[in-house]
């Protein structure tokens, strides 16, 4: 994984002026993963969306983490049903 894959945590959450301990808060729950370089903590930009979903739902609409769990595992799972349906459409004839 190369540096340009990876956002600082202390940036992003600056630059969305929310404190660091949110985003190790979702990566204790599992929902981001946190990897370490240099004394910096980072996470993959390709969990940016996720990030950014989880974090409108915990300070917009004041879900708390336990709350954040279950929405993330619930969404998951309807993509799961989703693709699921759409596989099985395709194989009607």
């Amino acid at each position: 994984m190369s540096q340009e894959e990876l956002i600082a945590v202390t940036t992003f959450c600056t630059s969305h002026n929310i404190e660091v301990t949110f985003i190790r808060e979702l990566a204790a729950y599992d929902l981001v993963e946190i990897i370490n370089r240099d004394k910096e903590e980072f996470f993959c930009s390709s969990h940016l969306p996720e990030v950014e979903k989880m974090m409108r739902l915990y300070y917009d609409l004041e879900i708390n983490m336990e709350g954040l769990n279950a929405v993330h595992h619930l969404l998951k799972r309807i993509d799961e049903l989703q693709h699921e349906v759409t596989r099985l459409r395709n194989r009607l004839p």
